[in-house]
């Protein structure tokens, strides 16, 4: 296997972190010329928060140094403010939760990213995220051998990062690797120990995708206009006022500003009335929901037949259950779980497993 790996290149994704590092330390091990890449993608600073991008590189310069790699800093920041950014703003604004995770991952690090490292000569990237790909061939029409490749879930399930990971299509996956998602996080600190990386016992980073940790609210307000409205409870009555419809999720109970009879939830969001909802019964109908809409579907293989019988899951870290997916004429998926759902959110993500499988997913937009 190392013999075979000898002439092959992989640029790395090391965001300094002990999991890209490792990931790193890794595919050096099996025997692949390994090539580290720290993508600048976020310099600014928000709001009280310091952005730790210069932090960051130095850790994975140091990582490269002791596997003696190759690094180079790669700075796509225009590219992540246009597509990732923008798109975070654009959908807040418009009243939707979006999530921008996945489209970071769809844009920058398995487009930009990969494309770049690909026309520099690479077979392959790499990064630290918790899934798993598996490569099998079946034979084809005129029999020849194809290959067919699966998005599985990583094996530790505190950490899976498959979710994020949906909108990957077969000719991309055929050019990562994703050497971590066997491991689970404890295993994966003491390979880091292991390979004497300086930054085994580094934190988890947490936060959105390369700005990293940040108060959402107070950056959406330095970015948006929003009106003032009210607050009305599920049976119509005033209860308060809000700062902005854009400021606010569903399913959110912190920062919504009530005393009173609470704790409440945010239940909807009335765009055309610029009214919030509340409840305070967590049980309100208006909070769980078992029918919604998908659109913007993408598959990570061939598209299933349709009804489909699968798991469902409707943010991160929220577990697969069970429903019904049925095609819409107008190409969006009708999902219908076999429970209602709590705060089934428009704007986010609903992917779409089979067992251990990653099939697709699209972005929620009716409910």
């Amino acid at each position: 296997m190392k013999e075979n790996n000898r002439k092959k290149k992989v640029v790395v994704g090391m965001s300094g972190g002990v999991d890209s590092s490792v990931t790193a330390a890794l595919l050096k091990q099996q025997g692949f010329h390994v090539i580290g890449v720290f993508m600048k993608n976020w310099s600014d600073d928000v709001g009280d928060y310091g952005c730790t991008w210069a932090a960051d590189a130095e850790d994975a310069r140091k990582a490269a140094e002791i596997l003696k790699i190759p690094f180079y800093v790669w700075n796509f920041e225009k590219e992540y403010y246009k597509r990732v950014v923008g798109y975070f703003l654009r959908e807040y604004k418009a009243g939707r939760t979006p999530n921008p995770d996945v489209m970071c991952n769809k844009e920058i690090k398995f487009k930009v990213f990969l494309e770049k490292a690909l026309s520099l000569g690479a077979d392959f990237v790499a990064t630290g995220h918790y899934a798993r790909i598996q490569k099998s061939k079946i034979k084809s029409q005129n029999d020849n051998a194809k290959v067919k490749i699966k998005l599985l879930k990583g094996i530790d399930p505190a950490k899976d990062q498959s979710y994020f990971l949906y909108t990957l299509q077969q000719d991309q996956l055929s050019k990562i690797l994703f050497p971590i998602g066997d491991y689970k996080k404890s295993q994966v600190r003491e390979l880091a120990k292991k390979f004497k990386l300086p930054n085994f016992a580094k934190k988890d980073s947490q936060g959105i995708c390369f700005i990293g940790k940040i108060n959402v609210r107070e950056f959406l307000q330095g970015h948006i206009k929003a009106r003032k409205g009210e607050i009305v409870t599920t049976a119509g009555k005033v209860v308060g006022k809000h700062i902005g419809l854009p400021f606010y999720t569903i399913g959110q109970r912190e920062g919504i500003g009530l005393g009173g009879n609470g704790p409440y939830y945010v239940a909807e969001k009335k765009l055309e009335k610029n009214q919030l909802v509340v409840t305070n019964n967590v049980l309100d109908g208006k909070l769980w929901k078992r029918e919604f809409e998908v659109a913007d579907v993408s598959w990570t293989g061939t598209e299933p037949k349709f009804p489909l019988k699968a798991g469902i899951t409707i943010r991160y870290h929220h577990p697969d259950y069970p429903g019904e997916i049925r095609k819409k004429r107008n190409g969006n998926l009708g999902i219908k779980f076999k429970k209602s759902q709590r705060a089934i959110t428009i704007g986010q993500a609903a992917v779409i497993y089979k067992g251990e499988e990653l099939l697709g997913g699209g972005i929620i937009k009716v409910i």
